[in-house]
């Protein structure tokens, strides 16, 4: 082995997961690239996740193990951070798993390409899975691009704002930490290190196996507490930073897809019966009019997209009724007609 070879530090992140976290660790021990420090955090899980965290901390030298009260993942995230002594850092989530090349693809592309951050498709698994089509392409993008294809997406190539997709040189993450106490933290994270970035690389294959609703459907409640309490601010967060940066542009587009996702999460929230969530997010919107105006100006904005917010917000049920007859007609006739 090389001496002058970068530490990767990857932290993982573990809460009541016992029957899944000997497939995260075992994937992560099978990694072709050395050298490797695996940090697992044990968030105060109250099952038999912390002794086979132990487990693997006496069996394998590489693996390093910390034992915390429960502060929720960015909190076990950021107290791996804290000791993590790599050039580069990645994170997993203790009921994924990674395939065995992934950190080896990823930190040598960044070598190869002179970028601070790797970023790979990922592949969903179990109920409710959507399925992806890689094209196992390499991209070298630059901040900016990045930054357009995170915030506008991309037909083909899409970076998800979750940190597990991700390998960071350390340098770049340099005094970042994840937002306590808060849901959808990988939202900001992920902003605040591709704005300090001067390169990416994008890798189209499906080095990350992400699992899909572990405990089935989240429960209402839950649902609007995520949404009102941590992904919407977070979202105008996003915007904002973005405008205080000096990126306006970037911060519009922020905006404009943020509310084009505000009226997924009304037609969703009428789906799950909760009205008065839809009723709260609509009078979230209509408090927003002139902005939305404003945003909705910009030359990116598609027509449909003009049309749609219009109707939602003078007639929110008519709105509602309309996309449901879109989704029920108009997605089968044309799903045939391309068959």
């Amino acid at each position: 082995m090389k001496q002058n070879k970068k530490l990767i530090s990857v932290i993982v992140t573990a809460y009541n997961i016992e029957q899944y976290l000997p497939r995260c660790m075992d994937s992560l021990l099978a990694q072709t690239y050395e050298p490797m420090e695996i940090i697992l955090v044990d968030d105060g899980s109250d099952d038999g996740t912390p002794e086979l965290c132990d487990k693997y901390g006496e069996k394998n030298a590489n693996v390093r193990v910390i034992h915390k009260e429960n502060g929720g993942p960015s909190d076990a995230r950021n107290a791996g951070l804290d000791i993590a002594q790599g050039d580069f850092i990645g994170y997993v989530d203790g009921d994924d798993w990674t395939e065995p090349d992934m950190y080896e693809a990823m930190l040598t592309a960044c070598e190869k390409n002179g970028a601070q951050i790797a970023i790979c498709s990922y592949r969903q698994v179990g109920e409710g899975a959507e399925e992806t089509h890689p094209t196992g392409n390499r991209l070298t993008l630059s901040r900016e691009e990045t930054l357009e294809y995170y915030i506008s997406g991309h037909a083909q190539y899409h970076i998800y704002h979750s940190v597990w997709s991700k390998l960071f040189d350390r340098n770049v993450i340099g005094d970042i930490r994840f937002p306590k106490g808060r849901k959808s933290e990988d939202i900001m994270y992920t902003t605040w290190a591709l704005v300090r970035a001067e390169k990416c690389v994008f890798l189209d294959t499906p080095y990350y196996n992400y699992m899909v609703d572990r405990n089935g459907s989240i429960m209402n409640s839950k649902v609007h507490e995520r949404r009102f309490r941590d992904e919407i601010p977070f979202w105008k967060e996003q915007a904002q930073y973005l405008r205080d940066m000096g990126m306006q542009q970037l911060a519009d587009k922020s905006e404009y897809q943020f509310y084009r996702k505000m009226l997924f999460y009304y037609v969703d929230f009428r789906d799950r019966r909760m009205k008065d969530s839809g009723k709260e997010l609509m009078g979230f919107l209509k408090k927003e009019k002139s902005e939305i105006k404003r945003i909705y100006q910009g030359e990116y904005a598609a027509l449909g997209d003009k049309a749609r917010m219009k109707l939602a917000l003078l007639q929110p049920g008519a709105y509602y009724c309309i996309v449901k007859i879109y989704d029920k007609l108009i997605i089968p006739l044309r799903s045939r007609s391309k068959g």
